[in-house]
């Protein structure tokens, strides 16, 4: 059963990679990017690694996201 909990996280994975590649909207895909970061924070956790997991939590989830939505927040975006 765990197997599969694993493989059903990394074809989520995949899946969140390219709805990141596709999405024209920049903050559709920092919030992708955020749930990509989860998915792999809870990998890391099954493979029992809860340091890195932690980390990648913290980081990549949390620290890069806010960094991320500060920096559109503080650009000038053209629409047409």
């Amino acid at each position: 059963m765990g197997q599969v909990f694993n493989f059903v996280l990394v074809i989520f994975l995949i899946i969140c990679a390219l709805a990141v590649q596709h999405t024209d909207d920049l903050v559709g895909s920092i919030i992708i990017f955020a749930a990509y970061s989860l998915i792999m924070a809870i990998l890391w956790l099954l493979l029992a690694a809860p340091d890195i997991a932690m980390t990648e939590a913290a980081i990549g989830a949390g620290v890069t996201t806010i960094l991320f939505l500060v920096v559109i927040s503080r650009t000038r975006r053209m629409e047409k």
